[in-house]
């Protein structure tokens, strides 16, 4: 039975944007190298912390995640007013556009970055302003500023970027937040940041320029994607406003128990971050041994950009028995620690005739 049409419709803001993309033939893998998870599981007390925690799922958790707030304010040497939790740093970043944006203004981000920021923008109703990539695969600092118009209320810098894994230098986050206008938010979506191997710490920056905002993650390092974690630091009045446009009871009780866990459990979390450094080493210079190269990443992953072969790399890899995530016309980008995956993605590098077609090569690394 066929269901009827709704005949209702939804914004035309809405109904034009972009859909989040979905990693093709996770019905036909063995390893999952598409979504930037971990690929260590959560330390044994992030796993009875939320055992826990579970056993009181019929009471609602803080209102504010009160307590990770509590942790994360005395290791980050910022006041609990300066921090907001939530449900992943995506969903604060939402928070932030809504309170900051909206029809008429303009946000100004990289690209290619991370796919759901046309997303959020378009959902505030402001209008995305993309600016393309340099020929390193990095943002260019000089193209975005003069995109910058009256009309911009804010410019996302993803440090490191995704999907290409580049990173700006200290210097040049340092020379946008100072070359914006003082009511211009810079937000640094800092996701990756514990894998980064610039000398870049945002929160020192949110220390001196109280238009900047970080956003964090447990997502990556902390091994917690499928908990929905995160978390912003910014000027006090900033993030007071953050939390007046965003829904009560952010942080599930699991999510919080299992953050807190992970927050306290630095030797598990340096062992991803070291998982991570190894294997994104490895299939750098073994996929530079068969002619692929790659930039330089500071996040869990790597980037091929590959142009117009990406989908038959990508269907190469499925082939193989792993997913990675195509981006059709650009690149390839593979999640790196698993060693059995990653020797599945170089072979399916020498399953392919790189020979018959130009094959569009990124500048050699840094």
């Amino acid at each position: 039975m066929t269901n009827p049409v709704p005949t209702v419709r939804p914004r035309p803001t809405v109904a034009e944007l972009p859909r989040y993309s979905r990693a093709a033939g996770l019905s036909q893998i063995r390893w999952r190298a598409s979504s930037n998870e971990s690929t260590v599981p959560p330390s044994p007390l992030v796993q009875k912390a939320i055992v826990d925690a579970a056993a009181h799922a019929n009471l609602y958790p803080s209102l504010q995640g009160d307590q990770l707030v509590e942790d994360l304010s005395e290791r980050l040497q910022v006041t609990p007013e300066q921090i907001v939790v939530g449900g992943g740093s995506l969903a604060l970043l939402q928070h932030t556009l809504a309170a900051y944006t909206g029809a008429g203004t303009q946000v100004v981000h990289a690209w290619r970055s991370y796919e759901a920021y046309p997303i959020l923008i378009g959902v505030v109703g402001a209008t995305a302003v993309p600016v393309a990539l340099d020929a390193d695969h990095t943002h260019d600092v000089d193209a975005m500023l003069a995109a910058v118009t009256p009309a911009t209320r804010a410019i996302i810098v993803c440090n490191p970027n995704n999907p290409t894994g580049t990173e700006l230098p200290r210097t040049e986050i340092e020379r946008i937040v100072t070359s914006v206008p003082d009511n211009v938010l810079v937000l640094l979506d800092e996701a990756y940041q514990e894998f980064a191997t610039a000398d870049v710490d945002g929160l020192s920056l949110v220390r001196h320029h109280p238009n900047v905002v970080v956003f964090r993650t447990f997502s990556k390092a902390y091994g917690l994607a499928g908990l929905r974690a995160g978390y912003m630091i910014a000027h006090p009045d900033i993030a007071d406003n953050v939390r007046a446009a965003a829904p009560p009871f952010g942080l599930s009780l699991l999510a919080e128990a299992g953050a807190r866990a992970a927050w306290s459990d630095i030797a598990h979390t340096d062992h991803i971050v070291e998982v991570v450094c190894d294997g994104r080493e490895y299939l750098r210079r073994e996929a530079a041994r068969r002619g692929l190269k790659t930039p330089v990443s500071g996040a869990n992953f790597v980037w091929f950009p590959v142009g117009s072969r990406a989908l038959e790399f990508a269907d190469a890899c499925v082939e193989q028995g792993v997913s990675v995530r195509a981006f059709e016309g650009e690149g390839v980008r593979v999640t790196v620690g698993d060693r059995d995956a990653e020797d599945a993605v170089l072979t399916a590098i020498d399953s392919l005739d790189w020979q018959s077609a130009r094959l569009e090569r990124c500048a050699p690394g840094r």
